[in-house]
């Protein structure tokens, strides 16, 4: 990089690759990216969430963002998804296979996929 329009040039290609929002009303997804989460793969669910919503046009309706630890290691990698006025939803030992899943059953949906939430495992 040699210039400030190349960076910028890189800003801007890089833009719809990522969609980390701040006070965005609707659907809040959370990918727990601590040591643990990215060494059980959240990396790969993270970018498959990200890559899912720009795809289906559900950034101005779903934010994707990352956080550190969720202090359940054993069930990494973990998606948590807030939506107002509903109880949140801990999806565990996700892989981008399910992420897509739950992008198009729950986020787009809007109906919870039961078997990957930590009640159905921990059951």
């Amino acid at each position: 990089m040699k210039s400030l329009a190349e960076l910028q040039a890189i800003k801007n290609r890089m833009k719809d690759k990522v969609n980390l929002r701040d006070g965005l009303e609707g659907i809040r997804v959370v990918v727990g990216m601590a040591t643990c989460g990215i060494a059980a793969g959240a990396r790969p669910v993270l970018n498959a969430l990200v890559e899912g919503v720009n795809k289906e046009g559900l950034e101005g309706k779903v934010s994707v963002t990352q956080t550190g630890c969720i202090g359940l290691c054993q069930y990494e990698p973990i998606v948590e998804v807030f939506e107002a006025g509903k109880e949140k939803v801990t999806y565990v030992k996700m892989t981008p296979e399910k992420a897509e899943e739950v992008l198009h059953t729950h986020l787009k949906g809007g109906q919870v996929v039961g078997d990957y939430t930590i009640g159905a495992v921990s059951a």
